[in-house]
C-alpha cells in the first residue's frame, strides 16, 4: 500500500521469473519495466492461498474477465500481456537495462523509462508468447459464469487447447483457494481503494492456516515436493458456498455469493 501511494516516482525493472510476492513489490511501482525474459503469474491457487499482496486488485481491474482466468489457474505471461493486464507499463529491452540502470542513477529521472521503451508485440522470441485476441472472447465467456463449477463447464465445452489447460490448472489447483479468489477478485472489483482488497487477502491470509488448505499446499509443493496435495475439501464440487465466503468474511462484510 506504500509502495502505491508512494509520493516519489519508484522503477522496478521485470527481467525474469516475478510470481506471487515478486509481483507484490514490483507492481505498485509508479514506473513498472518489463522485458522479453519476463515471466510474470499469480500461481497462488496452487499452494492453498489465493492472489495476495494487492493481487486480487490488479486482476480485478485487467480487461474483461483476464483477471479470472489469470488468478485462478495460474496461467503465466510475458511482456506483453503483463502490460495488456495492468501488472506493467513498459517494455524495455533487457540489453538496454544496464545503460537505464545507469541514466537513472545519475538523473533520477523516471522519463527516461519511455525513452529506453519498445513495443512489446515486437519481440521475436518472448519466454511467454502473447495471449492471443481469440483468446480474450472465449476467456471473457468462460469465466464470466457465476460459480468455479460452471467455468470449469463452460471451458470443457470450448474445442481449443488454452481451454482444456486452463481446466486442467482449475482441477490440479485448491478447490477452496479458487472459489475465494473468485469471489475476492469480483469483490475487489466494486473497491476504490487497493487497501481494501489488500485488507480482503489479510483475512484470508489469517485463517488459511488453520481454517484453509496452506499447510498442505506447502507441504505437497515445498516440503515432501510429491506436487500431489490432499486437500480437505478435494474438489470443487465439494466447496460451498458458505465455507468459501467465511475465509473473506469481515464483521461489517455485505453478503457476497458466487
Amino acid at each position: 500500500a506504500r509502495l502505491a501511494s508512494y509520493p516519489k516516482p519508484v522503477v522496478t525493472l521485470v527481467d525474469g521469473i516475478v510470481m506471487g510476492g515478486g509481483v507484490g513489490v514490483s507492481a505498485h511501482a509508479s514506473h513498472r519495466v518489463v522485458t522479453e525474459n519476463t515471466v510474470l503469474a499469480m500461481p497462488e491457487c496452487g499452494i492453498g492461498l489465493i492472489p495476495d499482496v494487492g493481487g486480487s486488485w490488479f486482476l480485478a481491474y485487467a480487461p474483461g474477465r483476464l483477471g479470472e482466468f489469470l488468478g485462478l489457474t495460474g496461467t503465466r505471461i510475458g511482456a506483453a500481456d503483463a502490460i495488456h493486464t495492468g501488472f506493467a507499463d513498459a517494455y524495455v529491452p533487457a540489453i538496454r537495462l544496464p545503460r537505464l540502470i545507469e541514466q537513472l542513477c545519475e538523473t533520477g529521472s523516471p522519463v527516461l523509462v519511455a525513452a529506453h521503451s519498445a513495443d512489446a508485440l515486437a519481440i521475436r522470441d518472448p519466454a511467454v508468447k502473447p495471449l492471443g485476441p481469440f483468446l480474450r472472447d472465449e476467456a471473457d465467456h468462460a469465466f464470466a459464469a457465476k460459480t468455479p463449477l460452471e467455468i470449469l463447464e463452460r471451458l470443457q465445452a470450448l474445442d481449443s487447447d488454452w481451454a482444456a489447460a486452463a481446466a486442467k490448472a482449475l482441477r490440479r489447483a485448491c478447490p477452496l483457494s479458487v472459489a475465494c479468489a473468485l469471489l475476492a477478485i469480483r469483490k475487489a472489483r466494486s473497491m476504490t481503494r487497493i487497501e481494501d482488497a489488500l485488507a480482503q487477502e489479510y483475512r484470508f491470509a489469517w485463517r488459511c492456516s488453520e481454517d484453509g488448505e496452506f499447510l498442505e499446499g506447502i507441504r505437497a509443493a515445498v516440503v515432501d515436493k510429491d506436487r500431489a496435495p490432499n486437500w480437505a475439501t478435494a474438489r470443487l464440487e465439494d466447496v460451498t458456498d458458505a465455507q468459501a465466503q467465511a475465509m473473506l468474511a469481515d464483521l461489517g462484510d455485505d453478503e457476497l455469493t458466487f
